[in-house]
């Protein structure tokens, strides 16, 4: 994997930017937060600096969407700047954090799972909030909801009682439990498994008998779910832009492709992968 070393912000005085790199996340929020006073009409290294310090202070859901934002500018030497900025890796990082990467690579080991694939599925379902609660009682990183782990618990060999869905280690525990086993179901097809995920494997089997089979994007078409439909893309977009950000063999080839080809940002980036685990 690419080393996860700090971005160094572009903006901030030299006293912050130490602090940051030292890892005194408060003591450098608390200096940002005395410098940044342009924050109605911040310049594109000032927001992405902000960006970065929500991220430090793990609030993923306003870290990314404050960098994601970026490419919303429109006035033409800012949307230079973002050029500039979004051919660093730096950005992308970013915009696709990798939080709790000893966990999800513990877990992802433990069930043969692909990593960049768990951290894809959980940016998607919970943008990294551990005690976040859907209105189906879903809850924690991988959207877990209560009765399935009670039903997964004897499986493992653990004790429904002394689970906590918001822990991250429990959470991410089940969940990459059930993803792999949505994958076994369908011979370790990831696409068929993420959206087994989503909307139950019911719902999957049965498509499977009444949609196309041989084009992975024409079933995707077909998913007659739009909320798995969208799932599914985003999903294996995200997987996409993690392979690329953090696998250093792909980092090296999308780089070689850059070389000769016109930058490709945003949703056009998100290039859907369908691969196995």
């Amino acid at each position: 994997m690419v080393e996860r070393i700090p971005p160094l912000p572009p903006a901030g005085t030299d006293t912050f930017k130490e602090l940051y790199l030292l890892g005194q996340e408060r003591d450098a929020w608390l200096q940002w937060e005395t410098e940044f006073q342009n924050k109605q009409q911040p310049t594109i290294a000032e927001q992405f600096t902000e960006g970065l310090m929500q991220l430090a202070r793990r609030n993923y859901v306003g870290g990314i969407s404050t960098v994601s934002k970026l490419e919303d500018r429109e006035k033409p030497e800012e949307k230079a700047q973002y050029q500039e900025l979004s051919r660093t890796n730096m950005y992308w990082q970013a915009r696709y954090p990798f939080p709790y990467f000893d966990l999800i690579n513990k877990w992802s080991k433990e069930r043969q799972l692909n990593p960049f694939l768990v951290v894809a599925l959980i940016r998607q379902e919970s943008r990294f909030q551990e005690k976040i609660k859907s209105v189906a009682d879903a809850t924690g990183l991988m959207q877990v909801l209560p009765s399935t782990a009670k039903w997964i618990a004897p499986q493992i060999n653990v004790d429904y009682a002394t689970t906590d869905l918001t822990d991250p280690n429990d959470n991410i525990m089940y969940g990459t439990w059930y993803l792999d086993s949505t994958h076994k179901q369908y011979q370790d097809n990831s696409l068929l498994a993420i959206a087994s995920y989503n909307a139950g494997p019911g719902n999957v089997s049965k498509w499977l008998t009444t949609l196309p089979k041989d084009d992975p994007d024409e079933f995707v078409e077909a998913i007659p779910f739009p909320e798995t439909k969208d799932y599914v893309r985003q999903v294996l977009g995200n997987y996409w832009n993690y392979l690329r950000i953090y696998n250093p063999q792909i980092s090296q080839l999308v780089a070689q492709y850059s070389a000769k080809q016109p930058q490709l940002t945003g949703q056009e980036a998100q290039k859907p992968a369908v691969t196995s685990n």
